[in-house]
């Protein structure tokens, strides 16, 4: 590899790879030993960063950050300043993620992350991610022709959010295909027709006659199938990519200067805490990069709703999975994508927060114990040996137990960067009717409203800044559940204009039948990416 840093360098979680460059890593996305890639360390701010990147736009404070993961014997600079440029052009606001304040006595702030195309925080990583895809393959692909031409396959499972913000990075890419499953009558309207309204030749939308289980499970079988991976180069857009992870830590940032240019927030005075709205772990562990880098953040708040693995774990020390079934685990609005898991997944009001585990997790894992147990020696390479050695053995105990508990030294290291709430149905509706009620009539999407109902525990608490993820128009039922007794509110009125009529456009979907199993679906992908090759 060309002169990089140790931030410029990327390893497995699990400790069986090493050595990758970011190219690489964004298109492999997994680990040949199922581990998740991490930069090898995380790099440090330039000690003028307060006063140089005071001033800088989303865009500009982006290229600061990515230019300490992204060696510019990979991306030279002008190209990485156009790729960012393109990735955050089609953002509403020119601020692309503003900062606003909610209550200014009690000192909470959202941090609005719903001004992308699919009015969803995905857009934020996967325009980046799109356009990643694009660069590597131009760069590879040139002076070939025809069939010689590398062609990625991109497949992903989603209850909504995540298949329409992957659709809208990757549509129309030249070398690109993306297939998008989802469960079928289990996603939002709105989300729905936000998939397969776009007519993009090379996006195809499958409609499976089962869950969100089932889905994923399609995607874990093909990317373990000899068969397509000996004819189609796959490829993944969740959060374990994480090029997802690096393109979420420029908010963190955007959001404290916003905060102090305002003159909202002193920094030589105040604190501020990050309360984010937590399900795999890939948003919250963006703040923790930027943490660690130098950002002043207090505390970290993960703020789960009742699918609380990560809640228990910061009360106990150990991680386990609590399956529940039956009425147990009932609730939510199918109206609002809720996806029922054979797996014991609790349904509520927040699905996109729905999970059994956080899959980003490990990562957060892979630095402590680094810390903790490589704290003896001094030698680089047996530290990342070490704390890979012991993600793997957590990770396996999780697999084989369904849980694993973690020594006290290691659950006192998360705990100084991390707190965590848990908050019910209940507590997410009363939120978003209190906060209606407030001066400003702000209307929070129940994913967001879980943030502020943990911010607001601690009314004595420093600054705090709530994550709001998502538009209350994604999650319509929901927010009129909560408001629909309130004076005033009209949801037409909360509607953006982009949504309005998309539900009537013509449709470009497949419909896919699990009794077909992995032979039928594998046919359905090799055929249609054969049939785009051959059409250009």
């Amino acid at each position: 590899m060309l002169s990089t840093t140790t931030s410029q360098r990327y390893l497995s979680t699990r400790g069986g790879s090493y050595g990758f460059s970011f190219e690489e890593t964004v298109l492999k996305g997994l680990a040949a030993d199922q581990g998740l890639f991490l930069p090898e360390d995380i790099p440090a701010l330039p000690s003028d960063w307060q006063d140089a990147w005071s001033q800088l736009t989303f865009s500009e404070l982006a290229f600061k950050i990515f230019s300490l993961y992204i060696a510019p014997s990979e991306i030279e600079p002008t190209a990485l300043r156009d790729i960012i440029d393109r990735s955050y052009s089609s953002f509403r606001v020119p601020s692309v993620t503003p900062t606003v304040t909610l209550d200014h006595a009690k000192k909470v702030h959202l941090l609005e992350l719903y001004h992308g195309e699919t009015f969803a925080f995905k857009d934020i990583a996967l325009q980046f991610l799109g356009n990643l895809f694009e660069f590597f393959l131009i760069k590879r692909n040139d002076g070939k022709s025809g069939r010689d031409r590398e062609h990625l396959t991109v497949v992903c499972a989603t209850s909504g959010d995540t298949g329409s913000a992957s659709i809208y990075g990757l549509r129309g890419k030249k070398d690109v295909s993306i297939f998008v499953m989802y469960p079928t009558g289990k996603v939002s309207p709105i989300q729905e027709a936000q998939m397969t309204t776009v007519t993009d030749a090379n996006v195809h939308c499958l409609s499976v006659d089962g869950t969100f289980d089932d889905c994923q499970a399609f995607v874990k079988d093909l990317f373990n199938d000899p068969e397509i991976n000996s004819s189609q180069r796959l490829a993944a857009v969740n959060s374990i990519n994480f090029a997802r992870i690096l393109a979420q830590i420029t908010y963190y940032f955007a959001s404290y200067f916003s905060l102090v240019t305002s003159g909202t927030y002193n920094p030589a005075a105040d604190q501020i805490r990050f309360v984010v709205p937590t399900g795999n772990f890939g948003d919250i562990l963006a703040g923790y990069f930027a943490k660690r880098m130098g950002l002043p953040v207090s505390k970290l708040v993960i703020a789960c709703n009742e699918n609380d693995i990560l809640h228990r774990f910061l009360q106990t020390g150990t991680y386990e999975k609590q399956p529940v079934h039956g009425a147990a685990a009932a609730g939510g609005l199918v109206e609002d994508g809720v996806k029922a898991s054979p797996e014991g997944v609790k349904e509520t009001l927040s699905p996109s927060m729905d999970i059994l585990v956080s899959s980003n997790f490990e990562r957060l894992l892979w630095f402590v114990a680094h810390n903790v147990y490589g704290s003896h020696t001094n030698n680089p390479q047996e530290k990342k040996a070490i704390a890979g050695g012991k993600v793997k053995e957590w990770q396996s105990q999780l697999k084989i137990d369904g849980g694993f508990k973690v020594e006290r030294q290691v659950l006192d290291a998360v705990r100084a960067d991390f707190a965590a709430e848990r908050v019910s149905d209940a507590e997410t509706i009363a939120t978003i009717r209190d906060v209606y009620r407030w001066p400003g009539r702000y209307i929070l999407d129940p994913h967001s409203a879980i943030a502020v109902t943990a911010a607001l525990r601690y009314p004595e608490s420093p600054h705090q800044v709530a994550l709001a993820t998502a538009h209350p128009a994604k999650f319509a039922k929901a927010v009129e559940m909560a408001l629909a007794e309130e004076k005033g509110f009209h949801f037409k009125n909360v509607l953006p204009e982009q949504f309005v009529g998309m539900e009537e456009k013509p449709r470009r979907l497949r419909f896919v039948m699990r009794s077909e199993g992995l032979k039928g679906l594998r046919k359905v992908i090799v055929d249609e990416v054969d049939k785009e090759r051959t059409e250009k």
